[in-house]
């Protein structure tokens, strides 16, 4: 099994700046990609970035591009989200995910394995 935690989360005017954290433990060695999604009150999950454990491919959503950065630090298991310019409709809890496999997709939240229990982004306008 592997444990996600995220901190990180909170209120943030808009064009504002947040990092988030997400500490991995347990059978990490197991995983391949990580990934952060958000979920809106009333919206579907929606993907916003993922990195390779080993080489450090990234991945974004068009919404977020230019604006939030993903990266990882393999000695500590953990990964980052950095969101600058944050804007209203950011608004969402943020979820880190793992992913145990390189076949598939990054993008599609069924195909990840483990989750974390979320944090909060309010962006206020």
């Amino acid at each position: 099994q592997v444990q996600l935690v995220e901190s990180g989360g909170g209120l943030v005017q808009a064009g504002g700046s947040l990092r988030l954290s997400c500490a991995a433990s347990g059978r990490t060695f197991s995983t391949y990609v990580m990934g952060w999604f958000r979920q809106a009150p009333g919206k579907e999950r929606e993907f916003v970035a993922a990195i390779m454990w080993s080489g450090g491919s990234t991945f974004y959503a068009e919404s977020v591009k230019g604006r939030f950065t993903i990266s990882r630090d393999n000695a500590k298991n953990t990964v980052y989200l950095q969101m600058n310019s944050l804007k209203p409709e950011d608004t969402a809890v943020y979820h880190c995910a793992a992913k145990a496999s390189y076949s598939g997709t990054v993008y599609l939240s069924d195909e990840y394995h483990y989750w974390g229990q979320g944090t909060q982004v309010t962006v206020s306008a």
